[in-house]
């Protein structure tokens, strides 16, 4: 390898060669440990292979946060086919800004990950039970059955609906029913009976992400699917916190002009 003579360069241009030199070779390096860093480390497994689907043995917190940035959610909303009535609901709900989970109510499914402040999700495989919790208003939690029972005859619909829930591979799919519908499926306002059937499919690729798939099925409020996705971020130095959520409907003016009519303006902090 040829040495670099710089004896018979002026003292000025062989400094600023060799500070150009080294400026090139700090960049450089800079910009490789920036690649090792974006590299994400493997999704953690168990003693048995099985992917961990919240922190992994040693990490004390963690929450699954949506990426509004670089991946936003996409829902197929020019291609759902709306029966008559839903479609109407739609598009009076577009009008104002009324979603039930900004106002502190519980809400199922894709919704629950939507918030920016993101969720906990605990897996206690001795117990068979997943639980996934909120932090945004609705302060509550949702719990899904991994013992391989069925969906029950008889149920009180609710927010969450009820959840079972198996792995195929590496991916975690939760099948649920028995929603009421007091609640928006995602922040536009999708509308819902009570016959809605919902399956999610949670795919944690790699430590630092998970890709989040939902179908929802409901014959009584659309002629076809609805589907949307919701690449999640882990961030393993957060977790759950004491989050205040008023519902005495302090802000009415917010919601409702003087003639109670539904206006389109709403906080600036939305859950």
């Amino acid at each position: 390898m040829n040495k670099l003579n710089t004896s018979s360069l002026p003292r000025t241009v062989a400094g600023a060669f060799l500070g150009s030199v080294l400026i090139a070779l700090g960049a450089g390096s800079a910009m490789a440990a920036e690649s090792v860093a974006d590299e994400s480390l493997p999704a953690p497994r168990d003693a048995e292979g099985h992917i961990l689907i919240s922190r992994a043995e040693g990490e004390r917190s963690g929450l699954w946060v949506p990426d509004y940035r670089s991946s936003p959610p996409t829902f197929n909303f020019d291609e759902v086919e709306f029966k008559p009535w839903a479609k109407g609901l739609y598009d009076d709900r577009q009008r104002h800004d009324l979603e039930p989970h900004a106002r502190c109510k519980a809400s199922g499914a894709v919704r629950q990950l939507l918030t920016p402040y993101g969720v906990e999700i605990l897996d206690l495989p001795d117990l068979q039970r997943i639980y996934i919790f909120d932090i945004g208003g609705p302060h509550t939690f949702r719990e899904i059955y991994m013992d391989g029972r069925s969906h029950p005859t008889e149920f009180e619909n609710n927010n969450y609906g009820h959840s079972i829930g198996w792995w195929e591979g590496d991916t975690l799919v939760i099948d649920s029913i028995g929603y009421n519908t007091e609640f928006w499926f995602e922040r536009r306002g999708l509308p819902h009976t009570e016959a809605a059937h919902v399956i999610e499919y949670y795919t944690r690729t790699d430590h630092d992400s998970m890709e989040y798939r939902f179908v929802m099925e409901d014959a009584q409020t659309y002629n076809s699917a609805v589907e949307g996705r919701v690449s999640l971020n882990w961030r393993g130095d957060q977790e759950l916190f004491e989050y205040l959520c008023q519902q005495a409907n302090y802000a009415y003016d917010l919601m409702v002009n003087e003639k109670g009519e539904a206006i389109g303006r709403t906080s600036r902090i939305v859950p």
